[in-house]
């Protein structure tokens, strides 16, 4: 967040050496303390700031200390490098698991990622424990706040890993059943739904980097797309369309102009900034970083998006200018591209401040026809039509669309959104992920299977738990 890491500063000593089995409720060690601390709105407004610094997670690469998390920084590797769109530069190391489907449950990039989201959670679960303290109109807007993060933590994490715990209040560390028992992913997602209706009811819009109510409508429709449920799914992406929201005009400055007019929701970086900067996007380039030459571009990929993405394609990879052989993201370049116009965006790419954007305009759209088309190929209306029109004519494609396929809605969702970790949810989502990915796993010879459509629970977790936790199949 582009905002003070207040409380983040005043607990950090206590993420970086707190015990394993305390990661959901660790305790504060310095004067203040959680019993005494939120005492008025401008207090809790620190806790709701907390939240979004959870999910903005902390640059690796300038803070150095084990045990941090990391946060959404880390999340194209459980995302896109499990789908056809990204690899390895070299298939190399703890990160090549990703691509060739060999997740081994000791991952450590699993592990942060897991840890991480159940320390948003917990964050989300300090603000609501505390709402007695706030003024009336302060706790509506800290209670929305909180639900809708606390919500879209664990969307991801039921996507992710399946049946997980509820944590849905602060528990003490001792309190191993709550902490590790999993539960059925139809009791999680009703938390989800029930926080995302509280968030979309307490929220106004007018923010891009905090939760609006156009950002939980969206998230809650995409939500319901997941369970099946398209009619209500219709009915809020329909008042988001009315909400003023709008496609820039040129692909690229989707990216480079931050809290554009299609930004619903993303994650702020701030350049040069220790506690803010993000190192993801360096990651991605040759030679950058500790682990770069990630999420590299598929051949798959790069076909799909010379194919169908028009001049998106330009602006989605290019080719390594290093290593020719190879292609890379181009989306959020933090040392810029003259030849493409990108520009520079931090003079150290490892201090990146590129925003991670969660949801924007063109997705609604494309959910829309989506909802319309009811997860089956059908007659659309003419509303869909224009939807699925608007992103083809921003994209150059401007013949006139007269019928849409399920299978060319999910290509045009693949260019549109190629690299912004929609593709493997897609996929699961259109219910064909294990043709798809056996398909791209035996051309180039990987190892997927039906199980590798989870990740494997973190095995330093089933081991905290005596037992309590248990692993997914496969693992």
């Amino acid at each position: 967040m582009k905002q003070i890491k207040f409380l983040t500063l005043l607990i950090l000593a206590v993420f970086i050496s707190s015990c394993e089995d305390d990661f959901l409720s660790p305790e504060l060690v310095s004067a203040e303390n959680g019993d005494t601390y939120y005492a008025n709105d401008a207090e809790i407004e620190t806790a709701v700031v907390n939240i979004y610094d959870g999910v903005q997670g902390v640059n690796q690469l300038e803070l150095t200390s084990s045990g941090l998390n990391y946060g959404v920084q880390n999340e194209y590797y459980l995302t896109e490098m499990r789908s056809d769109n990204t690899r390895t530069k070299s298939s190399e190391g703890e990160a090549a698991q990703f691509e060739n489907y060999t997740l081994e449950s000791t991952n450590g990039i699993v592990l942060n990622y897991y840890r991480s989201y159940y320390n948003i959670i917990f964050r989300a679960n300090t603000v609501l424990e505390n709402l007695d303290a706030a003024t009336d109109s302060g706790k509506v807007k800290f209670e929305a706040e909180a639900k809708f993060l606390r919500a879209y933590a664990y969307f991801n994490l039921v996507r992710l890993f399946g049946d997980v715990p509820l944590v849905d209040k602060l528990i003490n560390p001792a309190d191993t059943e709550t902490s590790f028992t999993r539960v059925a992913t139809s009791t999680i997602y009703e938390l989800i739904v029930a926080d995302l209706q509280t968030a979309a009811s307490g929220l106004t819009d007018g923010s891009k980097d905090r939760a609006s109510k156009s950002a939980a409508q969206t998230l809650l429709a995409k939500v319901y797309l997941t369970l099946g449920n398209y009619g209500d799914a219709k009915t809020l992406l329909e008042s988001v369309m009315s909400s003023g929201f709008t496609l820039q005009d040129n692909f690229v400055d989707l990216f480079y102009t931050e809290r554009n007019s299609e930004i619903i929701f993303a994650i702020g970086y701030e350049a040069s900034d220790v506690y803010n900067s993000q190192n993801f996007s360096a990651e991605w380039l040759n030679a950058v970083g500790r682990t770069s030459g990630v999420n590299y571009v598929t051949d798959d990929a790069v076909a799909a998006l010379d194919a169908m993405g028009g001049n998106r394609a330009m602006y989605s990879y290019r080719i390594d200018p290093a290593q020719v052989t190879q292609h890379q993201v181009v989306k959020y370049l933090p040392n810029g591209d003259e030849d493409l116009g990108i520009p520079v965006t931090s003079g150290d790419p490892t201090s990146a401040g590129n925003d991670w954007i969660v949801l924007r305009y063109a997705d609604v759209l494309l959910m829309y026809v989506e909802a319309v088309m009811a997860g089956a190929d059908a007659t659309l209306d003419a509303s869909a039509i224009e939807a699925f029109q608007k992103v083809r004519d921003r994209a150059g494609l401007t013949d006139t669309v007269t019928s849409i396929t399920k299978q060319e809605l999910l290509d045009e969702r693949r260019v549109e959104l190629a690299f912004e970790n929609h593709r493997l949810f897609d996929l699961i989502r259109f219910g064909v992920a294990q043709e798809v990915l056996s398909a791209f796993s035996s051309a180039n010879g990987y190892s997927f299977s039906a199980t590798d459509l989870l990740l494997p629970i973190p095995q330093s977790e089933i081991g905290l738990s005596n037992g309590v936790l248990t692993q997914n199949p496969g693992y």
